[in-house]
């Protein structure tokens, strides 16, 4: 990060205070994955009719998003703790256009998901970035307190996540479905010239220092390559849950074993299994976050689906049932981002979730609207709780030397869970998103919230979190 700049905000006592012109990359960066996950829950009902496909093959539209940036995110969140967020938010921002443009022009449905593919690797860096700029902040300031820009960031995400689904029905009633790719071309210029302004450049002494270093070495590229390759393995017998897949089961366990020895052995490994595997409250966390997405998911995608086509509703009156949950989330975090701790945070959002999936069961295509949007602002609760009580409590609990990658490792966690999710809910509807297959969806979806519950219940180790935040606001 460089020296401290003339024009930052001043902190309390005449410190120095978090540059806000920081903020706007970050939060720009931060945004363009969830943007394109929440737009094309309403639009793949659209794309399947108009490419005649059911919803078990444009589940992968989902699937192939969260699978690249599943494996992209610990990759480049390593990076940017190598080299700095500048190079890679650039790099992979840039690549959100080219998706953008891919995908606006795709011919077919295979294409279409070689576009989401790009799309996941250029949202990679966003959220890791922004990360690593809050702790380097923190540590030009000397003021370890990212509670209101983290909240700023969670409210981010939850105001594009309002818009998202009512954007893309609007684009869709005025472009077509391929409008809502086409969006991603504008987001995508507007991002790397931010990023240009606005992002620090690594200081040249640095980048001596990396090559000195080894850089090869400190990239751990045998240990990326293992790992990409275990979580393709495991994410394909997600997408696909059959017995004539147990090979792909063969192959991940064997994948999983050799990337445990390589990292164990290697002097600077990509993910650090010591210190990580003696890090019991982040690897709870990333748990929490895997069974959290599980349930936010099935019902972004799931309850979407069925609006439309079990209930009968347009892709833009689909996108406005929506609009309780994010509203409510929006205040849910702006309320819980001025309350320290995560724990509690944390309970409610659980509660919050198995009510959701209860009321879920009750509904029926005959319901009263009334009830659909009850349920989406039950759901609003914990999708104000949990994202940022999950966000704190990585900040707090990684290595600060590992922020970024840290950050991007949670990410990776919770798009595993998306992949359940989508996997989940291409299962339960089958060639069509009727009732019956949403109540076998909210089904999945409460036993993945009682479990969330249960590693929140007996996780002593939340109050230590609550007690850094509290210091750290001191």
């Amino acid at each position: 990060m460089t020296e401290t700049k003339t024009d930052d905000v001043t902190g309390t006592g005449g410190r120095p205070g978090f540059d806000r012109r920081l903020l706007p990359p970050m939060i720009l960066g931060s945004v363009l994955n969830p943007i394109n996950s929440t737009i094309i829950s309403v639009a793949l009902i659209p794309i399947a009719r108009a490419l005649g496909a059911p919803p078990s093959q444009t589940a992968w539209l989902v699937s192939a998003l969260y699978l690249a940036t599943s494996l992209g995110q610990p990759v480049v969140g390593r990076l940017i703790d190598i080299f700095g967020p500048r190079r890679l938010f650039l790099l992979s921002t840039g690549l959100v256009g080219v998706a953008g443009v891919v995908g606006t022009l795709a011919p077919d449905l295979g294409v279409l998901i070689l576009a989401r593919v790009l799309l996941g690797f250029g949202t990679c860096a966003g959220y890791p970035a922004a990360m690593a700029l809050v702790r380097s902040e923190a540590k030009r300031t000397g003021r370890d307190s990212p509670g209101g820009v983290l909240t700023a960031l969670a409210v981010a995400n939850q105001t594009i996540a309002v818009v998202g689904p009512l954007l893309g029905g609007l684009l869709i009633a005025v472009g077509g479905w391929r409008a809502t790719f086409a969006l991603n071309v504008p987001l995508a210029v507007a991002a790397v010239l931010l990023g240009l302004l606005r992002l620090p450049k690594s200081p040249p002494a640095a980048d001596g220092e990396r090559q000195r270093g080894g850089l090869v070495a400190r990239l751990d590229l045998p240990g990326m390559g293992l790992f990409a390759a275990m979580l393709t393995s495991l994410l394909l017998i997600l997408m696909d849950l059959h017995l004539h897949n147990w090979y792909l089961a063969v192959i991940a366990a064997g994948l999983g074993a050799a990337f445990g020895v390589r990292e164990l052995r290697a002097a600077t490994p990509f993910i650090d299994l010591r210190v990580l595997g003696g890090n019991t409250p982040l690897l709870a966390t990333y748990g929490r976050a895997l069974v959290a997405y599980v349930v936010a998911y099935s019902f972004l995608y799931g309850f979407s689906q069925w609006t439309e086509e079990g209930y009968g509703l347009s892709p833009f009156h689909a996108g406005l049932v929506q609009i309780p949950m994010f509203l409510l989330a929006i205040g849910a975090s702006i309320v819980s981002g001025r309350r320290r701790g995560v724990r509690g945070k944390l309970l409610v959002g659980a509660a919050g979730q198995i009510v959701a999936c209860l009321v879920m069961l009750t509904l029926t295509g005959s319901s009263p609207l009334w009830t659909l949007l009850l349920v989406a602002l039950i759901f609003g609760v914990p999708q104000g709780l949990n994202n940022l009580a999950l966000q704190n409590s990585v900040y707090f609990q990684a290595d600060p030397e590992r922020t970024a990658s840290s950050a991007g490792l949670l990410r990776t966690f919770a798009y595993v869970g998306s992949m359940v999710a989508s996997s989940a809910t291409a299962v339960s509807f089958g060639q069509r998103a009727d009732t019956g297959g949403m109540h076998e969806l909210a089904w999945v979806m409460l036993a993945a919230g009682v479990l969330y519950l249960l590693l929140t219940v007996f996780d002593r180790t939340l109050g230590r979190v609550s007690a850094a935040d509290t210091r750290s606001a001191k």
